[in-house]
């Protein structure tokens, strides 16, 4: 009998919802960098957010660059073995790792964003680099929506021949 794949040792629906638990418990320099990265924002490369790769999730997957970001905070202080180990382990899968830090992140997201670029071969001397800002929705923030009733102020909703109390 053949040993188990450790990359298949957890179901597609437990990696899914953890996937989705750490997306919820991001941190606020994970959150900041998400915001420039995703939508396609920077220079049209498609980002993913706590991707799974083998029986790791990575903070950010580039695909198309096989590029994962990390960012490292205090608690990784604690843990440069695991960290270097797992980075070893996800080079032998053929991925370039991109580390900065919770502060760079934080004090200076144009160097960040610079080092992306450049992780993914991208001058952005010769290359037109852009980031677009995030599109505007008109239901978002309230600009551009016109205030309608819910069904339930207008007496629907409430199921056949129910009436309120004066």
């Amino acid at each position: 009998m053949s040993q188990p794949d450790p990359d298949d040792v957890r179901s597609a629906g437990y990696r899914r919802a953890r996937a989705r638990r750490l997306r919820r418990e991001s941190t606020f320099p994970e959150r900041s960098l998400w915001y420039l990265l995703r939508d396609r924002r920077l220079s049209s490369l498609k980002f993913r957010r706590q991707h799974p790769i083998g029986p790791y999730f990575v903070d950010f997957y580039c695909a198309a660059y096989r590029l994962v970001i990390e960012v490292d905070g205090r608690t990784h202080d604690d843990r440069a073995d695991q960290d270097i180990s797992r980075q070893r382990d996800l080079e032998s899968r053929g991925l370039v790792v991109h580390r900065v830090g919770n502060d760079e992140v934080l004090d200076d997201p144009e160097s960040v964003v610079l080092g992306i670029l450049k992780a993914v071969g991208i001058d952005p001397d010769l290359d037109p680099v852009f980031i677009q800002p995030p599109p505007r929705s008109p239901t978002r923030g309230g600009e551009g929506r016109s205030p309608s009733p819910s069904p339930r102020s207008r007496g629907e909703g409430r199921g056949e021949g129910s009436r309120r109390s004066p």
